[in-house]
């Protein structure tokens, strides 16, 4: 097991378009970062999309990106769109 990982930290805004609303993408995409290790926070939207804000380290962040491509098995997802959040950014290593 190597010591060296990519912990270089990021956060990212992801809105899910498709049929993602009452098919469970909001407790699944939050089961999906805790078991990454990181935390998401997902909200429905009025215009039927839905929005997960992550943060956390880049290439847990990028698994769970790549993971809301597809979602639950009763979603159809049609397209993402993952922008930088705000707030949080990078920190510097010394």
């Amino acid at each position: 097991m190597s010591n060296h990982h990519d912990s270089e930290e990021t956060s990212v805004r992801i809105q899910i378009r498709g049929r993602v609303q009452g098919v469970g993408f909001r407790q699944s995409a939050r089961e999906q970062a805790r078991n990454l290790g990181i935390e998401a926070a997902a909200v429905n939207q009025s215009d039927g999309s839905v929005i997960v804000e992550t943060s956390g380290p880049r290439d847990a962040v990028e698994k769970l990106i790549d993971w809301t491509r597809k979602g639950p098995a009763l979603a159809d997802v049609d397209e993402i769109e993952v922008t930088p959040a705000p707030g949080t950014p990078p920190k510097a290593t010394p």
